[in-house]
Formats: structure tokens, sequence, C-alpha cells
């Protein structure tokens, strides 16, 4: 038996993780030396390259001094901690990225609690020494009084460390000695990670992810526990629940590079896909057909949000997408409940409305994104919070956030946050930049990003993580101005905008086709006012001069989807199309409005 190592890889946003899969890749020759790879290999879907992070865990394995080494790549955000919990049983030891910079940050106690929890072992890296004012010493101090903190066992705390530049593709034991290679890495991996504990009895694996192939359907991937698979052969599915069906094994593949190798059997402690079960689920456990014994169950944290998912129904609806119907929508939102755990759908009371819950505003934003981009057309209302009660007391979700921003802005940003019932922790300087911490109800953190990066002209940093329910802290003011709403429905006219540029600033630029009840612009009062903008200049026969001066129109504001979706009031939903994202009014006439007043 080859020895085999599974390592996940784990650290807070942007801290390095793709870039030093990839060097790792690179390293053990993966590919040959005229392909042109580029950087991020694993980041291969468009959502992620357009955004430059991480969205769903991926694994890909190399050979390594004789030894096979899975390496699995999680995201760093935490609004996809569903992906790191449900990928960290595959391994068997994690490798810690830290910024020598920035040092431990929400994201990477999150991941990290997680994995000391499941008693994996860490190896760390302190990556990005290469920075200036980079304090490697100090970060390692900290890596260590954070697993203290986080009940690390005494094994775990007697971690071993390397420092390095991934991006400049070197790792050393000592960070003021810089080496060729990466090797320092790898040689500590298979020295201090340990080689899957295999222990006697019937074949076990429990199922972390799945893959879907038009050609075979869906494919299970786990990693094998204990015993032996071997193609054709039969097998029983124990289900979360504890129910027990039979199967068959078509096809068995385990990972080789980028892709997977077809192998006749897999022996315990490596991972593999398995081909031809059907009727499967993340969570469940492949054993044996004799006498089945399932393992327990992946762990998945609660969501805090949840939104409202309607069909289309505005005047432009099917204009653009393929997917119209509730039909459409709830099979897309079913099939994405199997392999986004963080996830879950409820019903309402009307049969094209669906909740949907998760774990913030970008998780669920990815999912529409998505959907948009296969061809769907949905409404979406605004963002809640999961309200609990907790021992006859309402309680909400409250979240630790930390901010780093030039340390001259940072009054404002402390204004921004205790608006909105944010009590502030600490405050540390480095280098020129604050980093400030808070608590602050998740409910503040809707609609945040925005102000913030507007006041500190983009130089803010946010990021936060979930810590638990607390008793209500009381109303916090939404956005404090109105909306321009469209009175008739036809096309922007740049003569009307032009005139109405005082009244506030708009959302849809000049020509483009608008309806009734279409909110295209901010007001500048706080009450929402009804505008008409297809109007166009009487023309008549009677000259004058000094008439026709030119209209200068001003940019109009272009959301993104998150913005978007972070901006909308409780009266309003947006509405996504394939080729556009607009905000309108729940009800889209004036009378009903008022009728029927949210």
């Amino acid at each position: 038996m080859e020895s085999i190592r599974n390592i996940a890889i784990i650290a807070h946003v942007d801290h390095g993780k793709t870039t030093l899969v990839d060097k790792i890749m690179y390293h053990c020759q993966l590919f040959r030396d005229n392909e042109n790879t580029g950087d991020l290999i694993l980041d291969n879907n468009d959502l992620e390259r357009e955004r430059g992070i991480t969205i769903t865990s991926k694994n890909v394995s190399v050979q390594y001094k004789g030894t096979k080494i899975n390496i699995i790549d999680t995201p760093g955000h935490a609004d996809f901690g569903g992906e790191v919990e449900r990928v960290l049983n595959m391994a068997d030891g994690v490798c810690l990225l830290v910024d020598a910079f920035e040092g431990p940050m929400p994201q990477t106690r999150f991941v990290l609690q997680k994995a000391i929890d499941l008693g994996l072992k860490p190896c760390v890296v302190i990556n990005k020494v290469d920075k200036e004012n980079c304090t490697p010493e100090e970060v390692h101090e900290k890596v260590f009084d954070l697993m203290f903190e986080l009940g690390a066992t005494e094994e775990q705390l007697d971690f071993p460390t390397v420092y390095g530049s991934a991006k400049n593709n070197w790792m050393s034991d000592d960070w003021k000695n810089q080496t060729e290679n990466i090797e320092p890495l790898l040689d500590m991996v298979i020295e201090h990670v340990p080689a899957p504990k295999v222990s006697e009895g019937t074949p076990q694996m429990l199922i972390t992810s799945l893959d879907f192939s038009a050609f075979t359907g869906r494919i299970a991937i786990g990693r094998l526990e204990r015993g032996i698979l071997k193609e054709g052969m039969p097998i029983s599915l124990v289900k979360r629940d504890g129910t027990i069906t039979k199967s068959r094994i078509k096809e068995l593949h385990t990972f080789e590079g980028l892709g997977r190798k077809k192998v006749t059997e897999v022996i315990a402690g490596d991972i593999c896909a398995i081909v031809g079960v059907e009727g499967f689920e993340i969570g469940d456990t492949i054993a044996d057909h004799e006498n089945p014994e399932g393992l327990t169950s992946i762990a998945i944290d609660e969501p805090t949000m949840s939104m409202l998912f309607t069909i289309n129904d505005s005047p432009f609806f099917g204009k653009e997408g393929k997917f119209v119907t509730s039909r459409h929508i709830r099979e897309r939102l079913t099939k994405e409940l199997e392999k986004n755990l963080a996830m879950k759908l409820g019903e309402t009371d009307s049969a094209d409305k669906f909740m949907v819950f998760g774990r913030g505003v970008l998780h669920l934003s990815v999912l529409i994104e998505t959907m948009r981009r296969e061809g769907y057309e949905l409404q979406i209302g605004q963002p809640q919070v999961i309200i609990k009660e907790i021992d006859g007391k309402k309680c909400e979700p409250i979240e630790e956030l930390t901010i780093d921003l030039p340390e001259n802005l940072s009054g404002r940003a402390v204004e921004f946050v205790t608006v909105r019932k944010g009590e502030m922790l600490s405050m540390e300087t480095k280098g020129e930049r604050m980093i400030i911490k808070f608590n602050i109800p998740s409910r503040g953190i809707i609609g945040l990003r925005n102000q913030l990066l507007t006041a500190t002209a983009g130089e803010a940093i946010m990021s936060h993580r979930f810590i638990g329910y607390e008793p209500y802290k009381g109303e916090i003011s939404g956005r404090n101005k109105g909306s321009l709403i469209s009175m008739e429905k036809g096309k922007a006219i740049p003569y009307s905008i032009d005139k109405l540029q005082d009244r506030g600033k708009f959302f849809v630029e000049p020509n483009t086709e608008i309806y009734e009840g279409q909110v295209i612009g901010e007001n500048s009062r706080a009450d929402d006012m009804c505008v008409n903008v297809t109007k166009e200049k009487k023309q008549s026969n009677v000259r004058s001069s000094g008439n026709d001066e030119k209209a200068r129109i001003i940019p109009p504001i272009i959301f993104s989807l998150e913005e978007a979706l972070e901006y909308i009031q409780k009266d309003e939903y947006v509405e996504v199309t394939p080729k556009s994202i607009r905000l309108r009014k729940i009800y889209l006439t004036e009378t009903d409005r008022k009728r029927f007043k949210i």
C-alpha cells in the first residue's frame, strides 16, 4: 500500500490558499513544462474567477517522494463555512495559512475551531513574509495563543511551522533564510500529518461531496474510513435518519492530479469517487452489504439569514430568461440543497414564493448569480435575519466584526457601527492602518459594507463571523432616503432625467425601458416620490433663443447584486434576469401601495 496523506488547507480570505495549491502542483510536476495553466488553477468557475475568491471546496492529488498527498482547497469566507465543515471530515491534518502581516483573523479562528474539534493535527504556514512591516514571530505566538484559547490538546499545540511566500515560490524553517522551492512545506506535511488511521472491519465511507456528470449521473465523493471497496461490489447506503437501501458500485475512481483515474479497488484512507449509487445525500454512509454500520453524519451550523425568492411577475417577465415559472425555481432550489449544506428551503403560504435560508448575503447572492447565469428569472425580497425565541426572550444572531482601515478614517467606522447597535471590543494600530473589533447584530451588517467603502474611499476591509444568539438589541434605522418611482411604462428620456436631477440620484441610464412601479432612483428626502421620466420635450414652432440648453446627465449608480439586495427596503423586490438587475416596489401602482401599506 502506497503511503497516503490527506490534508485540508484552511485560512482567512486572501491569505493565499489557492496560490499555495498552485505552487504545490507545479512543484510536483503535474503539468508539462510547455503547458500554460495560469494561476489560481482550482478557482475554475466563472464566478470564482471574477470575484477572485474560492466558493466551493475542491480536491487535487499530487505525488511527492513516493507519497500520495490529497490536498483539499477550501473557501475563506464565513458565508461558505458549510463547505469547510463538510470537507474537513476527509482530512487527517490541516495546513493553517496565516498572513505574516495580518496575523490570525476572524475566519482563521472559525476554521481552526472546526479542525481542532475534529482532532486534526495542524501544520502552520506563515505566508507572505515578503510583505514590509510584517512580524512573523509575533504571528507565530498569536497562532499558539489562539490554539490554546480554542482548547487544543498538547499534541495539537506542538505544531510544526514553516515560513515563506507562496507567491514567490519558497518556504523555509526560518523566515530570514530564503530557499529555492517549497519542499520544506511538503516535507513537513509528510513528517507531521499522520497517515490515515485504518481500523479493521467492514467498509465504511462518509459521503462528503457530490459531483454530477451528465453521462453517469450523480457521483459520491468521500474518504474510505476502513475496509476495501471494489468495482461491481454490492453495498448498503445508510441514510442520515438510519434507513438503509441496497445498491451496487458501478465504477470507482481515485483522484490523480486535477482529474480522476478509474481503478478496480480502493483501500482505506484514500479519497475516492463512486459512480452508480443512486439516491444518496451528503452525510450518508456507504457501508457493508451484509451488516451495514453508519458513521456519524456531518454537523453543520444553522443558517442565520433568510430571503424570499419568488417568480418574476414584473411587466418585463420572460423577455430574457428561459426558466420563469415557479416549478423551474422550485426544482433548481431543491437541486441546490443537495450540494449546498448550509442552505435550507422553507415553504410559504403561496405556491410561487419560497423562503431560502443561508449564512449571509454573499452566500445567497452567489446562488442567485449562478441561477441568473443559467437563464432563470426571479425576484428576491429584503434579506431578513432569523430571530429565535430562547427562554421566552426574543434573540437575534450576533457577529464579531473586524474592520481594517486607514487610521485617519477610523472615527467614521466607529460611528457607523455604533449607530447599528455595535459595541467596540478593541482597537489596535498596525503600521498606518487600524484594526477595530466589534460585536454587532447580523441585521446591522446588511448594507454596512457599501457605507463603509464610500466613507473610506474603498480602503476598508471588513470580515465577520457568527458568534451566537443574544437578546434583541432594538430597532436599527434602515436607509434614510426614499425612492424615486417611475409613474409610467416607457423609455427613460434624457430630457426628463435632466430636469429631475435635483430630486435625487438615478439608477437607470437614459433610453432604458422602464415600467410603472420600478425604483429608478434615490430621493434626496426620506419619503418615496413618483416621477415621470418618460415625458419628452414639447415641440412647438415658436422659436426662442437660449431654450435648448444641453442636458447634462450625471452617470447613474449601477448596483451589483449584493449592493441591490442590501439597498432595498421591506416593500421592494430585486428583479433578477440573465441580463439585468432592477429594483421595484412590491405593489406597482400608487393606489395599491397606499391600500396595502407594508
